[in-house]
């Protein structure tokens, strides 16, 4: 009978109610920082591809004159702009790729001329809000 009942040991009720909690536990203190650190990346990335869309617009500017304007857009980078001014110097392609969307799958907003660079342009994310101003990972994104 001992050798029955000792091939049929295994965990108790209490001993696994007791890693369940352990577990949440864990997910409770390591959580919060798991998801800072990631609003913290989307931020980052938001800036890295401001400042490639920089380089990519001067790239722009130094072939047509001008910054692609505000009706024109980021599309200008990859198709030649019909619309008036119409570049008569266009050498693109300027990106490979279509034009990327902010972390938070929101198109970046291109003013030309910018309301706060008048001579350059103005680029920016809405953050996670998708909306104006903000805190925190809502905060925007800009070029200035």
């Amino acid at each position: 009978m001992k050798k029955l009942l000792a091939s049929q040991a295994g965990f108790t009720l209490i001993e696994i109610m007791a890693v369940i909690i352990l577990i949440a536990l864990a997910i409770g203190l390591v959580g919060p920082e798991v998801f800072k650190r990631l609003a913290q990346g989307r931020q980052d990335s938001a800036r890295s591809q401001i400042a490639g869309f920089d380089m990519t617009l001067a790239s722009y500017r130094m072939d047509n004159g001008t910054y692609p304007t505000t009706d024109q857009g980021l599309e200008a980078l990859r198709i030649r702009p019909l619309l008036p001014p119409v570049p008569e110097k266009w050498n693109g392609p300027y990106l490979s790729k279509d034009v990327p969307v902010d972390p938070w799958g929101n198109p970046y907003r291109y003013i030309c001329p910018g309301k706060r660079n008048t001579e350059g342009y103005d680029l920016y994310s809405l953050g996670s809000d998708g909306m104006e101003g903000g805190i925190g990972e809502a905060a925007d994104i800009a070029n200035w």
